[in-house]
């Protein structure tokens, strides 16, 4: 179902199961056919009366801030006005619910949410319903990227007690803390299918009166039921499965929800999968003498490609917006998220490696750009994301996609000039319409657009090559592309004049490390050193603002202030799982990139802190939050599917091997092997639902290549081999630079480095398996040769 569909669909924005085909358990990216709530119970709820409704019309906002005008997160801020007495999640909140004996109301949602601004502005803006909230609820509101913690506790029991979730996602608690009833978006009122916020919040303050013992009873079973089918353990289990059958079997699931005609992995909406794309590049390499293998090289270039010429990339501006509502990546939800472009910079700067396409790097260099010029802070941290909405001029209110369509009237003025060489009388407007299928009734298909707010509008989506374009008007090819990136810079600049959509600024050190990986790993592979300085800056962003020295700790957010500052939460919003997996990899990433071995000798301190807070040292892996931080709730989860972002847990058994590499540490292997292991069941049940996790499963089966080069980091030969490891896809390797000093960082740890020796003091390559290097080799070429077989 359309984001601008009537009515909503079942998920907004991204969670758990977006993107992954049939085979996977929960959040199915189906659509929700009809339905525009999402309504989950742990017990039995009465069905109310039509002679109860009264009408409950909006009024302006009460101009009297609530307590959350005291918090720092932009999505509570929102709400700081709301008629609602809306506490933040804390102790303070659950004692005021134990003490008058209520039910917590949990809303949970984040800033750029379009259906979150939908049920402010229908619900929480109401005066009525401020009055239902504030009298019979105690009503916390959470920024889910603030306490991605309190966000799976409550989203395990929606998707387990519904047919899925999303955001806002609305979940009513006992005073303990035990979710009995759970939703999505709830309209305000009845319709002839849907149940309306009001009569909801009715039927439970009945039901809370009359049958408190039997919601209680139900909780507490549907708890219990819980935190059995969450439970993630190695068991009796000594090893993991076979990495080969769990490829295989996770390629074929992928293989059958594969999408022939426009790439991707489902009929509608359609979500960017780097996750799955990063699982079929690795399955290619592994089997690219074979059908499979082909095959799967197929599927990730041309998911890439259809995604690259669709609506789903803003070709003004670029960068992704979040997911497409139609098969064809035509028409999409316009927000635009940091870990998005992240992980697709990452993914097309593959694609390059892999086909050699200067496509592909384009569209990674065009990524990074936009984070640099939009996202980024000038304390070199990045900012979390782009809203949906934005208001078509100054003073009206907000629509989704405002700020990206366009009208045939605005093209043809702004690109008036003339095209000399044409066969048929042509402007460059038209040429540009032609191309990316702009027409005078607007390209959004009226289904997609029920309230008629984009009506004459349209979104740029690539219909021809350059070479059709080219020969349907009788001009050459590098003229037309010219012309086209000409246009496209005066439609840039003419946005420019539009009211923005609003930027999250908060930054979170999870999306951080992600950002900073995208950075280094493109840079690495282009070759471009102004690329992985921002990554460096952003590591350093990490390092001052959001690393507390004394306890080794990471911290989850911090925000931008007023002048270019960085403020933080009183007390600090301390780190989760994810936090330390990604900054790690990013670390790790750029190191390979930089060779600055500091970043390296943080990345090791920061697993050294990850492993002492979160590891489960009975039933092996990680939990996604620290037990002292997560007090209260009535589950601690493992984190068991590559979703939107992948699991903090497959994440870290890549970080794992690759720091076993880097140190031969045999204490991370261990712990690598018991993560695998502790995860078996699932993987094995749906190796669809962990691509990156089954990845690493076969990484540690086979053999990490350390490959070793001896030289001057700033002599041009030492530079040239790098280069030259960069350019080749090779996912299971570390990258070393030896520099000749046994006292370094790297000579401590692995002491067989001292051995390794320059040739005729040229900068020298050594491919490092199973304790055994290759013969030394000073040439690039011959170096490339070795690294292909």
């Amino acid at each position: 179902m359309s984001h601008l569909s009537s009515p909503p669909p079942r998920h907004k924005g991204e969670h758990k199961g977006h993107g992954l085909p049939r085979g996977s358990e929960r959040g199915s990216s189906s659509r929700d056919k009809d339905r525009s709530v999402t309504v989950s119970s742990s017990g039995p709820m009465p069905a109310g009366g039509k002679g109860s409704r009264t009408n409950c019309s909006p009024s302006t906002p009460q101009k009297v801030p609530n307590r959350l005008i005291n918090e720092k997160s932009p999505y509570l801020l929102q709400h700081a006005y709301n008629p609602v007495d809306w506490y933040p999640w804390g102790q303070e909140a659950f004692d005021k619910a134990r003490k008058e004996n209520k039910p917590i109301f949990l809303s949970v949602g984040y800033s750029t949410c379009h259906w979150c601004h939908m049920m402010e502005e229908e619900s929480f803006q109401n005066e009525e319903i401020g009055r239902l909230l504030s009298e019979d609820f105690v009503s916390v509101k959470v920024d889910r990227e603030e306490r991605p913690d309190v966000d799976k506790v409550y989203m395990t029991f929606v998707q387990a007690t519904s047919s899925g979730g999303g955001w806002p996602m609305n979940v009513w608690l006992t005073p303990n803390l035990q979710p009995f009833v759970g939703g999505t978006y709830f309209p305000l009122e009845d319709g002839l299918t849907r149940v309306g916020f009001r009569t909801v919040l009715l039927r439970i303050r009945e039901q809370w009166k009359q049958n408190k013992n039997t919601l209680l009873e139900n909780s507490q079973r549907v708890t219990a039921a819980l935190l059995a089918r969450s439970e993630i353990s190695m068991g009796d289990r000594q090893l993991p499965p076979s990495g080969a059958t769990m490829n295989s079997r996770c390629f074929q699931q992928l293989d059958e929800g594969y999408d022939e005609e426009y790439g991707g992995f489902a009929e509608a909406p359609k979500f960017p999968t780097p996750v799955i794309l990063s699982f079929l590049f690795s399955y290619w390499l592994s089997h690219r003498l074979t059908q499979d293998g082909s095959r799967a090289q197929q599927m990730a270039l041309h998911t890439l490609k259809m995604m690259a010429n669709g609506g789903i990339r803003d070709h003004v501006g670029q960068g992704f917006h979040r997911y497409s509502t139609d098969r064809q990546w035509h028409i999409p939800h316009f927000e635009k998220m940091l870990y998005d472009q992240a992980q697709l910079a990452v993914a097309y700067s593959q694609a390059f490696q892999i086909s050699g396409d200067e496509f592909y790097s384009d569209v990674a260099r065009g990524i990074l750009q936009y984070v640099a010029r939009n996202l980024s802070h000038r304390s070199g941290g990045f900012c979390s994301a782009e809203d949906a909405d934005s208001p078509p001029e100054r003073g009206m209110q907000p629509k989704e996609g405002a700020f990206y369509v366009w009208t045939v009237k605005e093209v043809q003025q702004l690109l008036s000039e003339p095209v000399p060489g044409a066969t048929e009388p042509l402007t460059s407007g038209q040429l540009l319409m032609k191309h990316y299928g702009l027409t005078e009734a607007g390209n959004i298909s009226p289904s997609q657009d029920p309230k008629g707010e984009l009506h004459g509008r349209n979104v740029l989506t690539v219909r021809y090559s350059l070479e059709l374009t080219a020969a349907r008007f009788g001009l050459d090819v590098e003229a037309v592309r010219t012309l086209l990136n000409t246009g496209l810079e005066k439609l840039f600049q003419a946005r420019k004049h539009r009211p923005r959509p609003h930027l999250d600024s908060k930054m979170l050190a999870s999306w951080n490390g992600l950002m900073v990986s995208g950075f280094a790993v493109t840079g690495a592979v282009l070759g471009l050193e102004r690329l992985i300085n921002y990554a460096t800056n952003g590591a350093k962003f990490l390092k001052r603002h959001m690393f507390d020295v004394a306890s080794g700790r990471l911290m989850r957010t911090c925000y931008a202030g007023s002048g270019g500052t960085v403020e933080h939460s009183n007390p600090p919003c301390w780190g989760f799982l994810e936090d330390y997996a990604f900054v790690v990899r990013g670390l790790l990433d750029l190191y390979e990139a930089s060779q600055e071995s500091s970043w390296l000798e943080w990345a090791l301190r920061l697993q050294d802190a990850q492993d002492r807070l979160f590891w489960d040292s009975q039933g092996g892996g990680y939990f996604c939050s620290e037990a002292e931080l997560g007090a209260g709730l009535p589950l601690r989860l493992k984190d068991d599917q590559d979703g939107a972002e992948p699991s903090a847990n497959s994440v870290s058994a890549h970080n794992l091997l690759r720091l076993h590499g880097f140190t031969g540490h045999k204490d991370w292997m261990d712990k690598c092997v018991s993560l695998l292991t502790a995860f078996s069941e699932r993987l094995r049940r749906v190796p669809v639902a962990l691509p990156e996790m089954v990845r690493a499963l076969s990484a540690h089966q086979q053999t990490l290549k350390q490959i070793v080069i001896c030289g001057d980091p700033q002599a041009k030969d030492t530079k040239a081999l790098l280069q030259c490891v960069h350019s080749i896809y090779i996912p299971n390797k570390v990258l070393i630079l030896a520099n000749g000093d046994p006292s370094s960082f790297l000579s401590r740890q692995l002491p067989f480095l001292s051995t390794l020796q320059r040739l005729e003091d040229r900068a020298t390559a050594y491919v490092c398996e199973n304790q055994a290097c290759s013969m030394p080799i000073t040439e690039p070429c011959e170096l490339r040769k070795l690294l292909h077989q």
